[in-house]
């Protein structure tokens, strides 16, 4: 599993805020981060999508970002609390998101180990979304995280609560990383850092796809036997202890990178 980012102590001018956890408040810590770098990364539309992380407790709450922020915006204390039945535990309800609410309830509700759902909306993935291929083997990128990678049909705005079994459904057991037919992909992890690194991995995969699709030449594939090797070879890696288990490494140099890149402001 990744490494939680560590919070220092002080890194809060004011520590942890009064009635909260340091648990919780490294939790925001870390999501807060998590919003700045998809908005660094360039995967961020406007206030439209959200990434939320199950609070560290016996409770069943989970952090989302208040509806109308932009992901630069989002700061540790800004995140909303909520429980599974959308109810506002900390902060404003007005500012929930109910299309987030449905769309992250679904997985939290059911896959408490799951922790961090992440969902985007760029052009890249929904570039793939509407192609009836969907993800091809056809690169590196795409190949090593197949065995990974499902699919959601496109049911509207996710507004209707039903929804969640099917997302559920889709997702299955090893899915880590969704693309949601004609909207956008979902990602999700243990940790902030598996769910951000799925999600890098995926955009990038599609980046590589509609780039190779634009030329209007004749594609070249690998043969059967190196596609099954190469899937066979991302399923032992990504797994949860393999060698390059998503996050595990990166997630540190990371939050590092978003120091260097922005501050620490995040963490306010």
């Amino acid at each position: 599993m990744a490494k939680s980012l560590r919070v220092a102590s002080g890194s809060n001018p004011g520590g942890v805020p009064a009635g909260m956890s340091p648990e919780e408040w490294q939790a925001r810590c870390e999501l807060a981060a998590c919003y700045q770098l998809t908005d660094l990364y360039r995967m961020s539309d406007m206030a439209g999508t959200h990434i939320s992380l199950r609070v560290p407790g016996p409770e069943d709450h989970f952090l989302l970002n208040p509806f109308g922020w932009l992901f630069d915006e989002i700061t540790a204390s800004s995140l909303l609390k909520v429980d599974v039945e959308g109810n506002v535990i900390a902060g404003s309800s007005e500012k929930l998101n109910f299309a987030g609410f449905v769309i992250h309830s679904a997985i939290h509700m059911a896959r408490p180990e799951l922790v961090c759902v992440m969902h985007t909306h760029t052009r890249a993935n929904n570039g793939v979304g509407m192609q009836k291929e969907g993800l091809l083997p056809i690169t590196q990128k795409a190949l090593l995280m197949y065995h990974f990678v499902r699919y959601h049909e496109f049911e509207g705005a996710a507004l209707n609560l039903g929804e969640r079994e099917r997302i559920l459904s889709d997702m299955g057991e090893d899915g880590r990383a969704m693309i949601l037919r004609n909207h956008g992909a979902l990602t999700v992890g243990r940790s902030v850092g598996e769910a951000f690194s799925w999600m890098y991995k995926l955009e990038m995969a599609c980046q590589h796809q509609i780039d190779g699709l634009a030329g209007n030449r004749e594609l070249h594939w690998p043969t059967r036997d190196v596609i099954d090797t190469t899937i066979a070879q991302g399923r032992k890696l990504f797994e949860p202890g393999g060698h390059a288990e998503p996050g595990k490494l990166e997630w540190a140099a990371l939050v590092r990178k978003l120091e260097r890149e922005r501050g620490t402001s995040y963490r306010t």
